[in-house]
């Protein structure tokens, strides 16, 4: 079975940075990122990558701050996250695609989302 796990979630002070991983067991995809949802809000789209690493994707509120990149040796997909503020913290999920998830906005398969929060 799909099995997306990610990590590296946690309680920062604003400016500060985390890297989130997320491996994924039982298949390949040429399409990975990273969406989040904060509560009450709807979920948004962080970041994606295709299977090179040369096409990368983000979301305007996080253009400039956060990078993405995946090691398809040990098909898991990063999301290094710089100069986070309050509005970055939610519950970051970690997805995964037969396609490309900025192009067709289709994701198979979901992690169980790990929390960011951005608090000082």
């Amino acid at each position: 079975q799909v099995q997306l796990v990610e990590s590296g979630g946690g309680l920062v002070q604003p400016g500060d940075s985390l890297r989130l991983s997320c491996a994924a067991s039982g298949g390949a995809f040429h399409g990975m990122g990273w969406f989040r949802q904060a509560p009450g809000k709807e979920r948004q789209y962080v970041s994606s990558i295709d299977w090179s690493g040369s096409s990368t994707s983000y979301g305007d509120s996080v253009k400039g701050r956060f990078i993405i990149s995946r090691d398809n040796a040990k098909n898991t997909v990063f999301l290094q996250m710089n100069r986070l503020n309050s509005e970055d913290t939610a519950v970051y999920y970690c997805a995964a695609a037969r396609s490309d998830i900025r192009l067709t906005g289709a994701v198979d398969y979901w992690g169980q989302g790990t929390q960011v929060t951005v608090s000082s």
